[in-house]
């Protein structure tokens, strides 16, 4: 199989990128994106339901802990991605092109988190907080990715692998408000909060370290996606990628070895025992969450690379476009139908409005897939069509 090393593409870049490749990439965007409003409306309606993490499988509720399971995907594909099309953004553009582009969209990212995001939810926490999400993770690990893609290949596989497998040993390190270090360490690893002047609070939920891992892991394996490459062969690796992954997982989870808080038999409930396996930390992630997640991503990718030009990928590819559109647009359509139900029924439970059953959820999710896909398919073609237009390429 043909691969292009770093220094060919910096010294010839590629304007012609398959179609045929992008649409696989972009139709496991899709998937993300159908999966994580799911998750997201269970935080609209469902507010007050305790998530602990990992889920406590003696207490959750069953189709709770499986939609979160299902949802505990989208994070790590994502970043994963994010990756991946940072290294195919650099096949067209020089370093310098590729590292300026990084910067500037993760410091985009970050005002967006900070400056839209936050605020969407300060009619219902009580004190003003800056959540630090997935959002401002990616900007952050975009800007760290920029000043890394210089490094040799094999540096920033070697540095990827060690974030993601040996960030855990780091676990017992505990800082606390006050000392010296603390909101470094709050932002690289310890899920906290900052306390900020005015009152303010900043929560690190995604501490960056073992994603930054993730994401030069995707930059990564770009190379199999270059345009020599031949797609039977980067199927062939996806697979074999995906498969290893979830073995490992299996193994290291199975005895208990290493990675994430032991799991343990419920008695007489399978299904418990089930939940209680795959029940793992995600604030920040764990070796053992990362390893079936992004298994699945990368046989969920060898899939869709298997069906390209499908309807069904097709579908999935124009919805999973426009990412950063749909994510935006969908959290501010349920911050609305919120304060519009809280504002028609008024509270019921204390201050807050919520749904009596997480039936209700999956019923707000089947009635809102279609109207929250539409909008973020004319952007998705809007973006194709109008390519003059700098600034859609952020989103």
């Amino acid at each position: 199989m043909a691969i292009m090393t770093d220094q060919t593409r910096a010294a010839a870049p590629d304007r012609d990128i398959p179609r045929r490749r992008l649409e696989s990439i972009d139709a496991v965007r899709g998937i993300v994106m159908i999966l994580m409003l799911l998750d997201h409306l269970r935080e609209t309606w469902l507010v007050l339901v305790p998530m602990p993490d990992p889920v406590d499988a003696n207490t959750v509720m069953p189709a709770l802990a499986i939609a979160r399971f299902a949802a505990s995907f989208c994070a790590p594909i994502f970043v994963a991605l994010t990756g991946l099309s940072a290294y195919l953004f650099g096949v067209s553009h020089t370093p310098r092109e590729t590292a300026a582009f990084l910067a500037k969209r993760g410091l985009l990212l970050m005002a967006i988190d900070v400056l839209y995001l936050s605020p969407l939810y300060w009619g219902v926490v009580p004190q003003p907080t800056f959540w630090l999400q997935v959002i401002w993770c990616l900007g952050l690990c975009m800007i760290l990715l920029a000043g890394l893609i210089r490094l040799p290949r094999p540096a920033r596989i070697a540095l990827g692998l060690v974030l993601v497998c040996g960030h855990n040993l780091l676990d017992p390190v505990r800082l606390h408000q006050g000392d010296t270090l603390f909101p470094v360490w709050a932002l690289l690893h310890q899920r906290d909060v900052i306390a900020l002047p005015f009152g303010f609070l900043a929560r690190t939920t995604y501490p960056i370290l073992p994603w930054l891992g993730v994401m030069l892991l995707g930059h990564a394996i770009g190379p199999w996606f270059d345009r020599m490459a031949e797609s039977a062969q980067r199927r062939r690796y996806l697979t074999r990628l995906g498969i290893g992954m979830i073995v490992g997982f299996i193994t290291l989870r199975a005895f208990n070895l290493y990675g994430d808080a032991p799991w343990h038999v419920v008695e007489n409930s399978p299904l418990r025992t089930v939940i209680s396996f795959l029940s793992m930390t995600k604030y920040p992630p764990s070796l053992l969450f990362l390893l079936p997640t992004l298994g699945g991503g990368a046989l969920l990718l060898a899939q869709c690379e298997r069906l390209a030009s499908s309807r069904l990928v097709s579908g999935l590819a124009v919805f999973g476009a426009a990412p950063m559109f749909f994510y935006l647009f969908h959290l501010t359509m349920l911050r609305i139908l919120y304060h519009a139900a809280l504002a028609w029924w008024g509270p019921t439970d204390g201050a807050v409005f919520m749904v009596d059953g997480y039936a209700w959820v999956l019923i707000w999710y089947v009635a809102l897939i279609i109207p929250f896909a539409l909008p973020t398919m004319w952007f998705a073609r809007l973006k194709q069509r109008r390519r003059d237009i700098a600034w859609l390429r952020f989103f």
